[in-house]
């Protein structure tokens, strides 16, 4: 149990969550970011990505053909084409951001493709495949060269509700680990618990990073200035995660999805400050590097300047929006799951939360 008191002795009831986030003891100052790229035309290229220095990680998006007798396919835009092999260039690229400590994954499925597996068998040779192709083993032909991706990401979105095989998939991939390579392996479940695609597969314990998507899900992603439903789902997923780093997966700007956007300035303020106090805490995934380039939102995590007095870092976004208004003292204590105990000669606020080994 982690208990963290704060006494502040102004008479003002406006809660500065900065002083959390400075007193916190495992709060992380520099959040990693995983970014999703291919999926764009004028997103730029994967070393101009790479190259701004605001992420720890990109994600390759997607290989949405494959399994159950399907011939497996890459759709990234227009940035290559794969029929020709024209993809292999992307080696360059792929190896620029790897130089620069960036970990490149191939994220697999999709909310739009054709792919599942139908058997436990049918999970090898897909296992096999990408272990060929895109990871350490050897192909005659590779996609992307003979560059080596550092990992998979799972992104399953459509395969009718059936978890069968996904768990085999991940575990052959890991039985691939070398002493000279590991195989990180990624998923990017929807924020609703448990993820009717890949809970089951999730409780393997493989998984390296997960980066929940906090968007598309009324009911746990931020909406209408609630904070609750989004801070009550990450407490249940991190409490439920054993193993792996948990990311927020949220939005890069308000074109990115239908619904989750977390203005900078509430982020910053409000919901890093308090998931940054999971243990398991490892950053924020972003959909995607084109809306992200445009509204520069993680430029605004990186420098952690989004205030009102800072209203410049934002990207554009108005950072002058804040919930109902004002940030009083209880209610967002209410909205973190604390308590406030109010005495005549100070204000003392105590946050209660669990830590987990």
């Amino acid at each position: 149990m982690i208990r963290i008191r704060i006494v502040l002795y102004s008479s003002s009831l406006v809660l500065n969550l900065l002083i959390i986030t400075f007193l916190v003891s495992n709060a992380d100052e520099s959040d990693n970011i995983a970014i999703y790229w291919g999926q764009n035309d004028n997103e730029g290229t994967l070393t101009e990505t790479c190259a701004t220095e605001n992420y720890s990680y990109v994600i390759i998006a997607f290989l949405n053909k494959f399994g159950n007798g399907t011939t497996p396919e890459i759709n990234l835009a227009n940035h290559c084409d794969p029929s020709s092999d024209d993809c292999t260039k992307l080696s360059t690229d792929i190896k620029n951001c790897q130089r620069k400590g960036i970990k490149v994954l191939l994220s697999i499925g999709g909310a739009d493709g054709d792919y599942g597996l139908a058997s436990t068998d049918d999970a090898k040779n897909v296992s096999g495949y990408l272990w060929n192709k895109f990871l350490g083993g050897n192909s005659f032909s590779r996609p992307f060269g003979d560059a080596i991706l550092d990992g998979i990401d799972f992104d399953i979105e459509n395969s009718n509700g059936k978890q069968q095989y996904w768990e085999e998939l991940a575990i052959f991939l890991k039985s691939h680990n070398t002493s000279t390579q590991n195989v990180y392996l990624s998923a990017a479940p929807q924020c609703p618990f448990p993820d009717g695609q890949l809970g089951v597969t999730l409780d393997t314990g493989v998984f390296d990073y997960v980066w929940i998507q906090f968007y598309n899900n009324p009911g746990c992603d931020y909406s209408q200035r609630v904070i609750n439903d989004l801070l009550d789902s990450w407490k249940q997923w991190t409490e439920s995660l054993m193993t792996g780093k948990v990311f927020l997966g949220l939005p890069a700007s308000p074109a990115a999805a239908g619904s989750g956007y977390v203005p900078a300035d509430l982020l910053c303020e409000i919901v890093l400050p308090v998931i940054r106090m999971s243990s398991n805490y490892g950053g924020v995934m972003l959909w995607a590097t084109y809306y992200d380039k445009q509204s520069g939102y993680s430029n605004s995590i990186k420098s952690s300047l989004c205030t009102q007095q800072k209203a410049h870092e934002c990207g554009g976004n108005d950072c002058h929006q804040k919930v109902d208004g004002k940030l009083n003292q209880e209610k967002v204590l209410h909205e973190i799951g604390g308590n406030a105990v109010i005495s005549d000669k100070a204000r003392s606020i105590e946050i209660d939360g669990q830590e987990k080994s």
